[in-house]
């Protein structure tokens, strides 16, 4: 379950107000978006495809550590961090300057045919922070979703099975295959059918809204015993199944942080049958939750383990790691012509020195500031009904207590917005999660700014 802190006393307005002079930020000096940024906004609605999300307009000029500067002069406070991307910051001088060294040297030989050093320390590097024991094999790729795709054919030729099982909530990207183990949003799958055949969803361990009307500890863990009970009794034998895959922490679904044994029961059943533990760690790796790797803090060791977003705090890439007796596909079996990129890798290496070397344990102690500063705020608003998370992987839900909790998405989706306009960025997730996910860089100063902002936003969209 996730961990509850005792409340902080909060620094009081004046104190919150003479950091933010200090630090240069938040700052509004027109409101957003100004006239610079409606004229971008404006230009790129006759330009862009209609597919595009756009959260609220923030158009970037630069950014600086925990701080994003806009083309009006306007300075925010970034706990949204290109949805977990921005690991180190925004332009750590570490990271730049190694990609500075490595644009200079050259900018592309493809990994999949050719060698080169940087490529090698990386997967050196991955393999030795892995979760476990046992040796590991990388794969690199350009992104997550290539990431979840290779996976899928991995652990299909490995296992010589073709079922899949994959949970509601979930979030693994929007190519075919992973989209096709995604559930979070009925409309990232709208129209796209048929999905890859011989994927099964399952409820996941969402303990403030259970799928089975329990209560965890004294439910035994009805959302991992259902799968035997349920999936494997009545629609797929355990004998097809290939892989199980799954974020240790859900991202999209909602911040969700199952119970502690969780993991460790989904491994048992896995070993239990031969099937594949796959890791999602997509958005929670890369020290995110206090930790390298989010199923460390249940002490379990994935079959294939996912990782891209914070990897290389910003340029793009991914990676499979794999334990060796896995990597069972030859020579040709896959490839990527952009995958593991050269000044990508040496971004990857700078992020993992800084994260390793300092950045992980600065998570998890300002990580316990957050939430506990986050359990202070819900403790004001009655439309917060829970506050979870690990590190700086952290989700406020918002309900609604005229219906009995139900998801108050409307004024999630309010206070992403009223959030923006004071100088705080934030993302929505799930039904109604506020998410905070700041930079792994940011500490205990950023989080009193970024949490009085929310707290304000909260009292001012709930009208409390």
């Amino acid at each position: 379950m996730p961990v509850r802190m005792e409340r902080p006393e909060l620094s009081t307005s004046s104190d919150v107000a003479v950091a933010a002079q200090e630090r240069g930020y938040p700052r509004i000096v027109v409101e957003p978006p100004g006239p610079r940024a409606r004229a971008i906004v404006d230009r790129e609605s006759t330009l862009a495809s209609a597919c595009y999300i756009k959260a609220y307009p923030l158009v970037v000029a630069r950014g600086e550590g925990p701080m994003v500067e806009d083309v009006d002069g306007n300075r925010f406070i970034d706990f949204m961090a290109g949805i977990g991307v921005a690991s180190t910051g925004h332009a750590h001088p570490a990271v730049v300057g190694a990609i500075q060294r490595a644009a200079g040297d050259f900018l592309h030989v493809c990994g999949t045919d050719f060698y080169y050093p940087a490529m090698t320390e990386l997967m050196d590097r991955l393999a030795r922070l892995a979760p476990g024991p046992t040796p590991k094999r990388v794969f690199l790729t350009n992104s997550g979703t290539e990431a979840v795709d290779g996976a899928i054919k991995l652990a299909r030729r490995a296992t010589g099975r073709t079922q899949i099982v994959a949970f509601d909530g979930a979030f693994h990207g929007r190519s075919y295959g992973a989209m096709s183990l995604t559930s979070s949003k009925a409309l990232q799958r709208k129209g796209f059918g048929p999905m890859l055949p011989g994927v099964h969803h399952v409820p996941y361990g969402y303990c403030f809204r259970c799928a089975y009307g329990k209560s965890w500890p004294s439910c035994e863990l009805a959302c991992v015993s259902a799968i035997e009970r349920n999936l494997f009794a009545r629609r797929v034998d355990p004998s097809d199944v290939a892989a199980i895959v799954v974020e240790p922490i859900q991202g999209e679904g909602g911040y969700v942080v199952p119970p502690a044994d969780y993991l460790p029961a989904l491994r048992s059943l896995c070993d239990r049958h031969g099937i594949l533990l796959v890791a999602d760690e997509i958005q929670s790796g890369v020290g995110r939750t206090g930790r390298m790797f989010a199923c460390e803090h249940a002490g379990v060791e994935p079959d294939i383990l996912l990782t891209a977003k914070g990897l290389a705090s910003g340029m793009p890439i991914g990676a499979i790691v794999v334990r060796e007796t896995v990597d069972l596909w030859e020579s040709g079996a896959h490839g990527s012509t952009f995958g593991g990129n050269p000044v990508c890798c040496a971004a990857a290496n700078a992020t993992l020195e800084l994260v390793e070397n300092g950045l992980v344990d600065q998570a998890a102690r300002v990580g316990r500031h957050l939430l506990a500063r986050a359990a202070d705020v819900a403790s004001r608003h009655e439309v917060v009904g829970d506050v979870r998370g690990l590190g700086l992987m952290v989700g406020l839900e918002l309900c609604d207590p005229a219906r009995g909790g139900a998801p108050a998405k409307k004024l999630a989706e309010a206070v992403v917005q009223t959030a923006f306009r004071k100088g705080l960025l934030v993302l929505d997730a799930g039904e109604s999660v506020v998410r905070l996910l700041p930079p792994l860089v940011a500490d205990e100063v950023d989080v009193d700014l970024a949490l009085g902002i929310l707290d304000e936003t909260l009292a001012e969209v709930s009208g409390a």
